[in-house]
């Protein structure tokens, strides 16, 4: 047949068809697709095979059975199915995998697949039972087989994986040796890598290392698998890892992301896992330098003549030649390099500032005392909220300056002095126009210093009233006192008494005297002659 099943699974195949069982779930016990059993199927059909052929609704005898049939025509019949219960326990079920203890148990010691033991089964012992049951019996016996691993290959340009080793020791002119680490980034579709050696395992030996990397290849790949650094991931996770801040920005930078691996799952990168060992066996085991640029120019030269001209033993080709056709495929490099800068995290002062460097720069006062990103190069400070959205911007000082912002300030710690002189004059007019003139009275005569002088002028309006006010500074500015001295003086002396309206003898509302006189006379004449 022109099938390209095994022979077991062919006769598992046929075996279950003949039980009833449909092809769907044949598929799904033997974990093949429904079609190859379908296709399989008629095949057989077409098949003059009169061992598998069935009358009717009759059960197909031992002897007929392909996975029952041995020496020709003699057949062995299949061992009876086991009792679902048992006589010393009544009503406690055993699987059907018992009578096939020691059977199984072999299998497994020999390594074995639970499927590979249930196809045996079902043609060399004719078992009824099913593929899960097999699998629940293998687990009972204390037998878990490991699933094997998936290879994930990669396209051109997609992955590079990422990882630190030990590297050579650097031998000081004290005769002391200093341990190193080395840097390896291996591109997962050609096996180019790139080595770098550093004394630490910082953050910026990091991106350091990994940007030399991209600009050794030409080209920038869609993602990077690293492991959990300390440099690199704040807090490890599989489902939602928190990277540094600082390597958040320079992949960002770069275009591409970081993938970091599950942890304690090495094999998650074996490429690159295996990449640093080749390193360490091939070219820095025995050896020793006398700097880290010594190791680093050796490992250059190593990778050219060494690395990149051997035949992969994985994909079978030479590095260097698969590495033509993925730099191509990289993302281009960006016209400059990653800015380098310090980043620290600060909290910020009851001030309102942060200190970096010795210096001091405002942040919004909303942030007062909450924990802030930092970030100064040699130009420029910035700084960012704890989800990295910027929030100000300075240029960088000396030490023991302070940047404020005028945005930075509170209004509520804001003087009216502060406000300047026209702000001042603003508000003095709302008083009346005695106070205004007074006030541009010191303005002209005083300048900017005129300030405080105006702010003390509306402390006193908010002590007097604006009529008492308006009469001294009426009385200063004519006099031309601006000192405020003046004003404070007058409003302290008692208000003089008001001097009685003068008495008029004359009024053309009021009558004269005598003729009062008369209108008396003439009232008595006539009380008489009645």
């Amino acid at each position: 047949m022109s099938h390209q099943l095994t022979v077991a699974m062919s006769e598992s195949i046929l075996t279950l068809h003949q039980r009833g069982w449909s092809q769907r779930r044949i598929a799904l016990e033997l974990g093949i697709d429904r079609e190859t059993v379908a296709r399989h199927l008629r095949l057989t059909a077409a098949e003059p095979n009169p061992a598998t052929a069935r009358t009717g609704s009759q059960a197909i005898p031992a002897e007929s059975n392909p996975a029952t049939a041995r020496a020709g025509s003699q057949a062995i019949l299949p061992e009876s199915a086991p009792a679902r219960s048992t006589p010393d326990t009544p009503g406690r079920q055993v699987s059907d995998c018992e009578p096939y203890r020691d059977t199984i148990r072999d299998k497994l010691d020999l390594g074995l697949s639970i499927q590979r033991i249930f196809q045996d089964l079902v043609t060399e012992h004719g078992f009824a039972g099913s593929y899960h049951s097999v699998r629940r019996f293998a687990n009972k016996l204390g037998v878990k087989q490991e699933v094997p691993f998936r290879r994930l290959e990669c396209g051109a340009g997609e992955e590079a994986q990422v990882d630190f080793g030990t590297g050579a020791p650097i031998l000081g002119p004290d005769g002391k040796r200093r341990k190193t680490h080395v840097l390896r980034v291996v591109l997962s579709f050609s096996r180019k890598g790139f080595s770098e050696v550093v004394s630490r395992q910082t953050t910026d030996d990091f991106l350091r290392g990994l940007e030399d990397a991209f600009w050794h290849f030409g080209g920038v790949p869609q993602r990077l698998v690293l492991d959990n650094l300390r440099a690199a991931v704040t807090t490890a996770d599989w489902y939602d890892p928190e990277l540094n801040p600082r390597v958040r920005s320079f992949a960002e930078y770069y275009g591409t992301v970081m993938m970091p691996t599950k942890p304690y799952t090495p094999r998650h990168k074996g490429k690159v896992e295996r990449g640093v060992d080749y390193v360490q066996e091939n070219a820095l085991r025995g050896r020793v330098f006398a700097s880290l640029e010594d190791e680093n120019r050796f490992l250059a030269e190593w990778e050219r003549t060494v690395a990149d001209t051997r035949i992969h033993g994985t994909t079978r080709k030479q590095v260097a030649a698969q590495f033509s056709l993925e730099r191509p495929a990289l993302r281009p490099l960006p016209a400059e390099r990653f800015p380098h800068f310090e980043e620290v995290k600060r909290v910020v002062h009851r001030d309102g500032h942060v200190e970096v460097g010795k210096a001091y720069y405002s942040v919004p006062p909303e942030y007062l005392s909450r924990p802030v990103w930092v970030r100064r190069d040699t130009r420029m400070v910035r700084i960012f909220d704890e989800r990295m959205k910027p929030i100000a911007t300075h240029a960088r000082h000396e030490p023991g300056r302070f940047s404020t912002q005028s945005a930075h300030i509170s209004g509520m710690k804001i003087s009216n002095v502060e406000h300047g002189v026209d702000w001042l004059l603003q508000r003095i007019r709302r008083v009346g126009p005695h106070s205004a003139r007074w006030a541009e009275m010191v303005v002209a005569g005083r300048g900017a210093a005129a300030g405080r002088v105006l702010q003390g002028l509306l402390n006193l309006a908010k002590r007097y009233p604006s009529d008492a006010l308006e009469r001294v500074c009426d009385t200063a500015a004519t006099h031309g006192a601006d000192h405020l001295a003046t004003i404070r003086k007058l409003l302290e002396r008692p208000a003089p008494a008001p001097e009685p309206p003068p008495f008029l003898h004359e009024h053309p509302l009021i009558r004269n005297l005598s003729e009062y006189g008369r209108m008396v006379s003439f009232h008595d004449t006539e009380v008489d002659h009645d």
